[in-house]
């Protein structure tokens, strides 16, 4: 068992789950799956489309052990979901607000039809196998998440195609990839999803030879050694622990209040860095920085009073408050329209 998996104190279970396949039900799944989620109190996000399934969600170790069962067994997903790559690790916090299930288009937005992993797919790679592969010198290795996740931490030597979106990778590989020249190209990315896209996408350009890694950088950090390891830095999680290091335990990200940009250690060290108000990455944002000192100001206020913030989960409880009140204002509204015509 993980290490990491071991710290029976830590209350709460992550689960990190994605798989393309044929969902073209997944309306009708949605209600299904939120459903069971609220029941048990497991927060999150699960993205539903007709390509697949995607998603991390926390709960109870028993509630995610359930959630676990049901999608791999129940006949609603059972067949379509066998052999879905499942990931976990522990969390001291929740690390989510509320649950939600999404319908989109596309489980992991490229916006490329011709990428259709459920029929065409790059070669897996093994975590146990991946620095073999990389450390020969006739293998191109890209990373294929956004320039905020590669300035966190990345593989040593790795391409960081600086993209803002995962949609802008198709000019990088339209701009600085040639199947003619790079005969071998591996990719990695947080947990395997959007590396196994953008290898179904290669494929469609010609590329031959194309390789990533299962499971994505999170296998890689939960199996390989920390002594073995080639990855340098860590790895950004889209949840409220920010990044995670070898083992898959909580690393020492943060993220900046004004601009929701990953934060080392090295950032916060930065004459430039003020907490809750800016940081190195949108020092000449002004306008943030107004938006954020004043928020900073009413944490410490709140603090000092020992009450939440509305910038944590109160403001869950004040945008519920809000739709209440607007609702009864509609229905006196038409209460009043009624006596007056009657």
């Amino acid at each position: 068992m993980p290490h990491n998996l071991q710290q029976a104190a830590l209350p709460y279970k992550v689960m990190a789950i994605y798989k393309f396949a044929d969902l073209p039900d997944a309306e009708a799944i949605q209600p299904v799956l939120a459903q069971f989620c609220c029941a048990r109190s497991i927060k999150g996000t699960l993205i539903l489309a007709p390509e697949g399934i995607n998603g991390t969600v926390a709960g109870t170790p028993e509630a995610i052990d359930a959630l676990q069962a049901f999608l791999l067994a129940d006949p609603l997903f059972a067949d379509r979901l066998h052999g879905a790559e499942i990931k976990f690790s522990v969390a001291q916090d929740m690390p989510f607000l509320r649950m939600k299930v999404r319908l989109k288009p596309e489980i992991v937005t490229l916006r490329a039809p011709e990428a259709n992993p459920s029929q065409t797919v790059g070669t897996y790679v093994a975590p146990s196998d991946w620095n073999e592969l990389i450390a020969r010198q006739d293998v191109v290795l890209v990373d294929t998440r956004n320039d905020y996740e590669v300035g966190l931490g990345t593989f040593k030597g790795a391409r960081d195609p600086a993209t803002a979106s995962f949609t802008e990778f198709k000019d990088y590989v339209a701009t600085q990839l040639d199947p003619e020249r790079d005969k071998k190209v591996a990719m990695f990315c947080t947990g395997g999803i959007r590396c196994e896209k953008a290898s179904s996408y290669l494929l469609s350009q010609g590329f031959s030879e194309v390789f990533h890694l299962k499971g994505g950088i999170l296998a890689y950090l939960e199996t390989v050694p920390e002594t073995d390891s080639r990855f340098e830095g860590e790895c950004f999680v889209f949840d409220d622990r920010v990044a995670v290091g070898h083992g898959l335990a909580q690393g020492q990200a943060t993220l900046c209040r004004a601009c929701r940009h990953p934060l080392t250690p090295a950032d916060r060290a930065d004459p430039r860095f003020a907490e809750g108000v800016s940081c190195p990455h949108c020092a000449n944002d002004t306008a943030k920085h107004e938006a954020a000192a004043e928020r900073q100001k009413q944490i410490e206020l709140a603090r000092r009073r020992g009450t939440a913030h509305l910038g944590d989960a109160a403001a869950d409880a004040a945008s519920r408050a809000k739709a209440r009140k607007r609702q009864q204002a509609e229905q006196s509204r038409l209460r009043n329209s009624k006596l007056g015509t009657s």
